[in-house]
C-alpha cells in the first residue's frame, strides 16, 4: 500500500484522495478536475493503485511519463521500476513488482491492439485528457468499449480545464466529478513583440528566434534568483535559442521530446540559475524547477491536414489562449512570477481560445487503421470525445487501401491480413508500409536505418534529405545517437528477410529515394518548369537556395504549406527507375483523346499518376473519341456550338411548351439537353467524333428528334413561328429564351399595321398572351402591351399626337378600330 499521507504532503491534490476513494469504490469510474501544479499526476495514481490494484497512467509524451514514474518512485522511497515505472516507445522500466506505470497514450493504443482485455490491469488513468491528443482519444474511446465487457476494469479521466462534465458524460451516467483548487501565487504578463515577423517561408525567422534570446537574456538580468522557462514551437527552434543564449555566457538547456533521457532528465534536475528552452512538453504534466519566469513564443506546432491535397504534417501557428496561459502558468508554480509573450497583446486576444482536437484536424490514417483493426472502422458507435473528420477520414481509408491495409467495398471497411501487420509497427502506417517492402529489397538492418532518417525530426540541410542522412551515419550527435536507438527498434520490427541480391546496386542516395517513394508514392515529382510536379497533380517548389535545385526527379518525404503555395522542405535526388519502382502501382499506359485547336488528336501516354513519362501521336478510336466529345460538351457547355437563328428560335419554342404544358413537351434547358445527348444528338456526336468542326453542326434537325409524337402535328399551331397580322403580313414571333423562364413572347409590329385588332393574340392555345411592341415608322418602339384594347382606347391618343406631325405620310386616324390596316404609307396600295 502507498502511504498517501507521505506522497500527497503540501499538495492541493490531497484534498482529491477521500472523494476519490468513495468515488472508486461505488461507481468505479470518475473524473478528476485540478489546475496544472496541484499534483494530481502524483497523487491520483497511488490513491486508484491502493484502491484497485496494478494501475496504468497514460500520459501525453514520452518525458512526462518518464518524469512523472521517477517523481511518484521518488515519493514513494522505491527505486525507479520496482513499485513504480515507465514504459515508452524504445525505453522501459518495470518489473514484475510494479503496481504503478506510467505510459504514453500511444504506447497504450498497442497494447490494447495486441492484447485488448489487458489482463492483470486493474485501472487506467487516463491524464492530461483535455489536451485532445489524437492517441488519447481514441485511447479513451476504447477504454470505455472494454470497460464495458469488464466490468472490474476502473478508469480515471484527468483533466486541467473546466470540460470535466463532458468527459464525465463520456464515461457513463452518474459518474462522479472529483475537483481540487489551487491558490495561485501572484503572475504578472508583459507583451514584447519583436520589429519583424515571427514566420518567413521556411518556418519560424531567424530574427524573431534573436528576439526571444535578448528578451530571455534581459529578463534573466533582472531576476534575482530562480530560471527562466522559453517555449518555441519545434527542436529545431530550441536548438537555436539555446546557442544564442550560450553565446551570451548565459547557461541554458534544451527540453524536447526527442533528447535523451539523460538530456531530459538534465533539464528537470533543480540546479543553478540557467534557462529552460522547452517545447509545448512543457506546458502541463512536467514539473520545470525554480521557473520564475516564462518567456512565450506565441507558436505551437500542431498537425494539420489539407483535405485536398492529402498533405500533412506539421505546421507553425498561433498558440492557444488556453495553452499561452498553461505556459504562463509555469512561472508562479513556486512563486510570484512573470511571463513574457512576444506578442502584441492586440493580436494575442485574436489567437483561437482553444488548440482545435487532433481528430478534427490531422491526418487520420494511423487512427483509421487503429479503429479497423479494434473492430470499429470510423470510430461509429464509440465514446470518442469528437467524431473524425469525414473527409480526412474518407482521405485515411483510400491511403491505408492504396497501401493494401484496409478493404473498402461501398460503407464496408476491412482490414486485412498486410494491415494488422502494418498496425504492429509502433510509426505511421505509411512508413511501416515503407519499412515492409524496402526490407524484402534493401534487406531490414538498412530498410530499417533509412526509415528511421526519414523520421527524424532534425531538419533537412537545404531541404536534402540524404544529406541529413550522411550527418546522421558519421556524428556523434544526441541526433545521431536516436537515429542509430531508432533504427535498432525498427529493424527489430522489420520482417525478416534473406539479403537480397539488389541491395548493393542501389546506393544510399537511391535507396533513401525508394523508401520515400515507397511511403510517399504520391509525392514522387519531376520538374515542370520553374516547379515541380508531383505524381498527385500538385505543383510545388523548392525552397530558395536548395541544395537540390538542379535535380531532374525528387522523392519527396516534406511538404508544406505556405501562402506562396506548397512548398518541398525534405527530399531526395531518385532515378526515373526507381521512381517507378517504388510506385508501379501509379503507372499506367493508356491512349488518351483530348481536344487540341478545336479538334480530337490521340495520344498514346506512359505516366506515372498525373507525370507524363513518355508521349505518342495515335489516331483515337471511335470510342474514345465519342467520350471525349460528350466530356467537352459537359466541359465548355452547348456553346460550343454556333447556334443558327433557327435553331435558337425553335429551342425557344420547344422551352416555352415544356413550361408551359410540361410533359411530354421536352426540357430542353442546357442541363437536360447535357443528359440527353444520346437521345437528341448521336449522328452530330458520331460526326464530331471522326472529325467535323463544330460550326459545320446544324441543330434544327436534332432539336426535332426531341418533339413527341403525335402531339409534334400540332407544334405549328401551338408555337407558331410567326403570326398574321391585320395587314396581312406574316410576323416572327420573338420567343423568350430557355434561361429566361418569365420572359414573355413579343411580336414586333408597326402600329399601322394593327388598325382594327382588338383582342391580343395569344399562343398555346390561348394560355400565353403575347407582348406587343408597336413600332413606328422608322421600326422604334411607340408603345408596349400585351392588352391591345386598353392601348387604342387610352394610350394611342398621345401617341397620335406626338408622331402625326413627325411622320405625315403615314396615317394616323383619330378611330383605329374602323381604319383600314396599312404596310405604307397614304399614298401606298399596300
Amino acid at each position: 500500500m502507498f502511504n498517501l499521507d507521505s506522497i500527497s504532503q503540501g499538495l492541493p491534490a490531497a484534498s482529491l484522495i477521500t472523494p476519490l476513494e468513495v468515488a472508486l469504490s461505488q461507481r468505479g469510474r470518475a473524473v478528476v478536475e485540478a489546475p496544472p501544479g496541484s499534483g494530481k499526476t502524483t497523487v491520483v495514481p497511488p490513491v486508484v493503485a491502493n484502491a484497485c490494484g496494478r494501475v496504468i497512467v497514460t500520459q501525453p509524451r514520452r518525458i512526462a511519463a518518464r518524469a512523472a514514474a521517477a517523481r511518484v518512485a521518488s515519493l514513494t522511497g522505491t527505486p525507479l521500476g520496482q513499485t513504480v515505472g515507465y514504459s515508452v516507445r524504445g525505453d522501459s522500466r518495470t518489473s514484475a513488482a510494479t503496481k504503478i506505470e506510467f505510459v504514453t497514450a500511444g504506447l497504450l493504443l498497442r497494447r490494447l491492439l495486441a492484447s485488448p482485455e489487458l489482463p492483470g490491469v486493474a485501472a487506467v488513468v487516463l491524464d492530461e485528457v483535455h489536451e485532445r491528443d489524437l492517441d488519447a482519444d481514441l485511447t479513451f474511446a476504447m477504454l470505455c468499449e472494454l470497460a464495458e465487457l469488464r466490468e472490474d476494469l476502473r478508469l480515471v479521466a484527468m483533466s486541467a480545464t473546466l470540460d470535466a462534465q463532458r468527459w464525465a458524460e463520456l464515461l457513463g451516467d452518474s459518474v462522479p466529478i472529483v475537483r481540487t483548487g489551487a491558490e495561485p501565487h501572484p503572475l504578472e504578463i508583459r507583451y514584447q513583440p519583436a520589429q519583424g515577423p515571427r514566420l518567413d517561408q521556411r518556418g519560424v525567422s531567424r530574427d524573431f528566434l534573436g528576439h526571444i534570446v535578448q528578451t530571455t537574456a534581459s529578463a534573466l538580468r533582472e531576476m534575482e534568483s530562480g530560471s527562466a522557462l522559453a517555449f518555441l514551437p519545434g527542436s529545431w527552434e530550441v536548438e537555436q535559442v539555446v546557442r544564442g543564449l550560450r553565446d551570451l555566457g548565459i547557461s541554458a538547456l534544451p527540453l524536447t521530446g526527442s533528447l535523451s533521457p539523460a538530456e531530459q532528465d538534465a533539464a528537470l534536475t533543480p540546479g543553478a540559475q540557467r534557462v529552460i528552452v522547452a517545447t509545448s512538453v512543457a506546458e502541463s504534466s512536467l514539473t520545470v524547477p525554480d521557473v520564475r519566469v516564462v518567456v512565450d513564443s506565441g507558436l505551437a506546432r500542431v498537425p494539420r491536414l489539407d483535405v485536398e491535397r492529402n498533405i500533412s504534417g506539421l505546421v507553425t501557428v498561433p498558440v492557444a489562449r488556453a495553452s499561452g496561459d498553461q505556459r504562463a502558468g509555469r512561472a508562479a508554480r513556486m512563486g510570484p512570477g512573470i511571463a513574457i509573450r512576444c506578442v502584441a497583446e492586440h493580436e494575442w486576444a485574436m489567437f483561437p481560445a482553444h488548440t482545435r482536437p487532433e481528430i478534427l484536424s490531422a491526418d487520420l490514417t494511423s487512427a483509421a487503421l487503429t479503429l479497423a483493426v479494434w473492430g470499429a472502422p470510423g470510430g461509429v458507435g464509440m465514446a470518442l470525445p469528437d467524431a473524425p473528420d469525414p473527409l480526412a477520414l474518407q482521405r485515411a481509408h483510400e491511403t491505408l487501401a492504396a497501401i493494401g491495409a484496409l478493404e473498402c467495398e461501398a460503407d464496408r471497411v476491412t482490414v486485412t491480413a498486410r494491415g494488422k501487420q502494418i498496425a504492429r509497427i509502433p510509426t505511421h502506417p505509411r512508413m511501416a508500409r515503407a519499412l515492409i517492402d524496402a526490407s524484402e529489397i534493401l534487406g531490414g538492418e538498412r530498410a530499417a536505418q533509412l526509415v528511421a532518417a526519414v523520421e527524424s525530426d532534425q531538419r533537412a540541410p537545404g531541404g536534402d534529405l540524404a544529406a541529413l542522412l550522411r550527418d546522421l551515419r558519421r556524428g556523434g550527435s544526441p541526433a545521431s545517437r536516436r537515429w542509430r536507438q531508432d533504427a535498432k527498434r525498427l529493424d527489430q520490427l522489420a520482417p525478416s528477410a534473406a539479403r537480397p541480391d539488389s541491395e548493393e546496386r542501389l546506393s544510399d542516395d537511391e535507396a533513401l529515394a525508394l523508401v520515400v517513394g515507397l511511403a510517399y508514392p504520391e509525392r514522387l515529382a519531376r520538374r515542370r518548369g520553374d516547379e515541380y510536379l508531383l505524381a498527385s497533380g500538385t505543383g510545388a517548389r523548392l525552397l530558395r537556395h536548395s541544395a537540390l535545385s538542379d535535380q531532374e526527379w525528387l522523392a519527396v518525404a516534406d511538404l508544406g504549406r505556405t501562402s506562396q503555395g506548397t512548398v518541398i522542405r525534405a527530399a531526395v535526388p531518385v532515378s526515373m527507375d526507381t521512381a517507378i519502382l517504388a510506385a508501379g502501382s501509379l503507372l499506367r499506359e493508356e491512349v488518351e483523346t483530348r481536344w487540341q485547336q478545336d479538334r480530337l488528336v490521340g495520344r498514346r501516354v506512359r505516366a506515372l499518376g498525373a507525370i507524363e513519362l513518355s508521349a505518342v501521336a495515335v489516331a483515337p478510336d471511335a470510342a474514345q473519341a465519342r467520350t471525349a466529345v460528350v466530356a467537352m460538351l459537359h466541359e465548355r457547355g452547348l456553346g460550343a456550338f454556333k447556334w443558327s437563328p433557327e435553331a435558337v428560335q425553335l429551342r425557344a419554342r420547344l422551352g416555352l411548351l415544356h413550361r408551359t404544358l410540361g410533359a411530354p413537351w421536352p426540357d430542353v434547358s442546357e442541363a437536360a439537353l447535357l443528359a440527353l445527348l444520346d437521345e437528341w444528338l448521336g449522328p452530330e456526336l458520331d460526326a464530331l467524333a471522326t472529325g467535323a468542326r463544330f460550326d459545320r453542326i446544324h441543330l434544327v434537325e436534332p432539336l426535332r428528334r426531341l418533339m413527341p409524337w403525335p402531339e409534334a402535328s400540332k407544334f405549328d399551331e401551338l408555337a407558331p413561328e410567326r403570326l398574321e397580322v391585320p395587314s396581312g403580313s406574316s410576323i416572327r414571333v420573338d420567343y423568350p429564351a430557355v434561361d429566361d423562364p418569365d420572359a414573355p413572347p413579343v411580336l414586333a409590329v408597326k402600329l399601322q399595321e394593327c388598325f382594327g385588332w382588338l383582342a391580343t393574340p395569344r399562343l398555346v392555345a390561348g394560355r400565353v398572351p403575347v407582348l406587343l411592341h408597336l413600332l413606328s415608322p422608322a421600326q422604334r418602339p411607340l408603345a408596349v402591351t400585351d392588352d391591345l384594347a386598353s392601348f387604342w382606347a387610352n394610350a394611342y391618343t398621345q401617341v397620335r399626337a406626338e408622331m402625326r406631325g413627325r411622320y405625315p405620310k403615314h396615317p394616323w386616324p383619330e378611330d383605329p378600330l374602323t381604319a383600314a390596316p396599312k404596310r405604307g404609307t397614304k399614298k401606298s396600295a399596300r
